[in-house]
């Protein structure tokens, strides 16, 4: 007997072949059946010969293998949240964690110190919040296999988790990991460590080198300290388990890789023998050099045997900033000094109109790199106020409220974030939203070494909301700008990324597989707009959006959500390597 019965299906089954209709039946968590159905209306209507405890009827919706996230941070939000909300309600059914170099395993036991450490990291380099990594999350393991066995059986989706540099090389070198290098000893531990997270089931090793990663003390994150003969060290590691990969990220990976780093990626995928990605692939018309310069690496990876593999976002995600709070903004060359001061003291500078020339000035020059983007204050929007002052402010475009008032833009700015002692939410309107660069996205996606994903889903949680990419994606191909069939759009959104990384019977809806089941009504699939809500451990504040149209959303043959709320089913995987996925070699394109 089947488990359940989906019946008159309109099947996009994620490999690019065009949509079929079909009954899927289900048993024991995996496709158990598929009855295509003649689309001649005097054949059509047979029934297929198992009964099914239940079933549905999903005439006029589409069944779509469950999305795969490849790059989320859903390490510790797991714990509080088994759902990995809003992903899974978008039709996420499988995350990838432990990206960026940062992951909450391993923990050196005689060191209770680095656990405090590890959250004070999360909380500044991935904008977590830190009563909610406190309060949410038990911290009770110390080996890589202990945190995912406390993960086992409590959580809704699928999920794999990347061993992070950063938390090996604080087990193996304590606080000297930062500003320090290893001894031969302490390399040795390094990359047993790896070796040890990797046969517990870590997907391989992630690591940063990104001049923008900071730690809660402001000082560059610990893999930030690492040599080529280190980094070369553990992607040879890496490359002895089956079913593992790299995931990087250098300074270049913001705009332009130089030679060094296209040269240093290449020699950590061919050291390993697994692809490597990195993220995220930006795509402005107006930086046309951008897109070939960044898949030269790619080209030059093939060339010594190698593969790198570029993210990229297929929508747009704004992310918020803040003159009161670290964000972007701080990073942009001589800014982080004045926004780190105290509020009274940083006002009084910021209304400072030499300061505030200085600071456009720096925010303009060539060093500010691709920061500039965000310099054109007169288009941001004013979001959220809390000053009677900034009433009616809400939505409005700096430039129409710096005219009322006769001032510059930025001037017009610090005084209404002033006014908020700089708690004013801002929203940089996008400058990369033209048809020209539209079109420059339809075409880089074409390239075989460009996967759709850069989400960070479970980080920056009240900056942006990156989660809902696929649900938006899918709703502007059916109905929007159409770049792209919905049926290659799903296989971009499941089999291009589960075979990336080597998913075992999952990214397709194939007899056998995984039943990771996304059932959608066409017309109406979509993502609503980002709003704030309090939620966290802790009261914490973090931007949600609203699934539209997504009817059901199955992991593993279980029902988690329908219409958009859980159902509380916890049928998810922990997903180990060599178990849950194979290799897939650098010759695998």
């Amino acid at each position: 007997m089947l488990d359940h019965l989906i019946r008159r299906a309109t099947v996009i089954d994620g490999t690019g072949a065009p949509s079929y209709a079909a009954d899927i039946g289900i048993r024991d968590g995996r496709i158990a059946l598929i009855r295509r159905r003649s689309p001649s209306p005097v054949q059509a209507g047979g029934r297929v010969g198992e009964r099914a405890r239940t079933e549905e009827d999903a005439s006029g919706l589409v069944l779509a293998p469950g999305f795969v996230d490849p790059h989320t941070h859903y390490d510790a939000q797991l714990f509080w949240d088994p759902y990995a909300t809003p992903s899974l309600s978008h039709g996420v059914t499988t995350v990838v964690g432990g990206n960026c170099g940062f992951s909450l395993a391993p923990l050196n036991p005689a060191r209770p110190a680095d656990a405090d450490y590890t959250r004070r990291m999360l909380s500044k380099v991935e904008g977590m919040s830190l009563a909610a990594l406190e309060e949410g999350a038990p911290w009770n393991w110390s080996s890589f296999g202990e945190y995912l066995g406390a993960l086992d059986g409590r959580i809704a989706v699928n999920a794999g988790f990347m061993a992070g540099h950063c938390a090996l090389r604080r087990c193996a070198m304590g606080p000297d990991a930062v500003g320090g290098q290893p001894d031969a000893g302490q390399l040795r531990h390094m990359t047993a460590l790896l070796h040890e997270a990797m046969e517990a089931g870590a997907w391989g090793l992630s690591t940063t080198q990104s001049t923008t990663h900071s730690d809660g003390d402001g000082r560059p994150v610990a893999s930030r300290h690492a040599t080529p003969a280190e980094l070369l060290a553990l992607a040879a590691a890496v490359g002895k388990h089956e079913g593992t990969q790299i995931e990087a990220i250098v300074p270049g990976c913001l705009d332009r890789f130089d030679d060094d780093e296209i040269d240093l990626l290449t020699e950590l995928s061919t050291a390993a023998g697994r692809p490597l990605n990195w993220n995220v692939l930006t795509v402005d018309a107006a930086e046309p050099g951008r897109v070939p310069r960044q898949l030269a690496a790619s080209e030059r990876a093939r060339a010594a045997g190698g593969r790198i593999v570029a993210l990229t976002m297929p929508i747009l995600t704004p992310m918020n900033m803040s003159l009161g709070a670290f964000c972007a903004l701080n990073l942009i060359p001589g800014w982080g000094e004045i926004l780190s001061l105290p509020v009274p003291h940083r006002i009084t500078a910021l209304r400072d109109a030499a300061v505030q020339a200085d600071m456009l000035r720096r925010a303009r020059s060539p060093e500010a790199g691709v920061f500039r983007r965000l310099t054109g204050f007169e288009r941001y929007v004013i979001g959220d106020t809390y000053a009677k002052e900034n009433d009616g402010l809400t939505g409005r475009t700096v430039a129409d409220i710096a005219a009322e008032r006769g001032l510059d833009p930025f001037a017009c700015l610090v005084e209404i974030c002033a006014a908020d002692e700089l708690r004013t939410v801002l929203w940089p309107t996008p400058t990369d939203d033209d048809p020209a660069s539209w079109e420059l996205r339809r075409s880089t996606w074409e390239h075989p070494d460009v996967l759709l994903g850069g989400s960070d889903a479970g980080a920056h949680l009240d900056r942006m909301c990156g989660a809902p990419y696929t649900t938006r994606f899918l709703g502007d191909c059916l109905r929007g700008r159409k770049l792209v069939p919905v049926e290659r759009a799903v296989r971009m959104l499941t089999d291009d990324p589960a075979r990336l990384f080597g998913l075992r019977g999952r990214g397709r809806i194939a007899e056998g597989y995984a039943a990771d089941l996304v059932l959608f009504d066409p017309g109406r699939i979509d993502a609503g707009p980002a709003t704030l809500v309090h939620d966290l451990p802790g009261d914490g504040p973090r931007l949600d959006s609203r699934a539209v149209g997504v009817v059901s959303v199955r992991v593993n043959g279980v029902e988690t959500v329908r219409h958009d709320v859980v159902t509380g089913a916890l049928p998810g995987t922990v997903l180990r390597s060599g178990r849950d996925t194979e290799t897939v070699g650098t010759g695998n394109f």
